[in-house]
């Protein structure tokens, strides 16, 4: 079955067209303290991890990036330190007001022109064919309602030799550390939600869809059903985390 995730919210069953519209308004309501959010709940772990996922990339000026998904704007600002230019990046989101946080981190960062800001749907993305030699999407595929309609428009605004990258929340190996991460996320992740932004239920949410999200195997077959080329995946911090690769030939 293709997009089995589409009619779950979290753990509630929910039509796609409702999903959509409560992942939304999820975003809504945590854009303004996401990043914050971010420090807390990885103790700050998440910048290895994206660090990380940039070396995999290895942005040069001559590239073209999409990041999907990248409303606050955090690997698009590593891709343009990195590749030395933000004149090839565009920075897409289905949430308006992510897009407005990372215009405003991206001056604080001294980034005062160059990227494009799309307000466009993972499922539906508004650029040509074989538009972009690297797609990127951090943090985000999970909460995209039909992911294998995503993955499809991956493949279809990359390049020939295009070169797709997920990171993504996992599961860890072993049975005795998920069991821990699962008693701390379930019992600390929503709390801290509710302390920092005021909205518990959305951080519940969150924690919800890390757990029904594809393991890394199944995810690399839906690549490969996709289209995609010699789909791999690496775990950091125990299976904590996965960077999905995956070639368009």
């Amino acid at each position: 079955m293709q997009n089995p995730e589409s009619q779950w919210f979290g753990r509630k069953s929910v039509t796609p067209q409702e999903k959509t519209k409560l992942v939304l308004d999820v975003f809504d309501s945590v854009a303004s303290r996401y990043d914050i959010m971010n420090d807390l709940m990885s103790a700050g772990i998440h910048r290895v991890w994206k660090n990380t996922l940039i070396r995999k990339i290895r942005p040069t000026a001559n590239l073209k990036f999409l990041d999907v998904a990248g409303g606050t704007g955090d690997i698009a600002f590593r891709i343009a330190k990195a590749a030395g230019t933000t004149d090839n990046i565009t920075i897409s989101d289905i949430n308006a007001q992510m897009l407005e946080v990372g215009k405003a981190r991206a001056i604080d960062h001294g980034f005062v022109s160059g990227f494009q800001w799309v307000e466009a749907n993972a499922e539906e993305l508004p650029f040509a064919d074989n538009s972009f030699d690297v797609y990127t999407i951090s943090f985000g595929l999970r909460n995209v309602t039909r992911i294998d309609v995503a993955l499809r428009e991956a493949y279809r605004v990359l390049k020939p030799g295009g070169r797709f990258y997920c990171m993504e929340f996992s599961h860890l190996d072993s049975d005795v550390l998920q069991k821990a991460y699962d008693l701390y996320s379930f019992t600390i992740i929503p709390k801290l939600g509710e302390l920092v932004t005021q909205d518990k239920d959305s951080y519940q949410y969150l924690v919800e869809s890390i757990r029904a999200f594809p393991k890394r195997d199944e995810l690399c077959k839906r690549l490969r059903a996709a289209g995609f080329d010699m789909a791999k995946a690496t775990p950091l911090s125990m299976g904590i985390v996965a960077i999905h690769e995956a070639w368009k030939y």
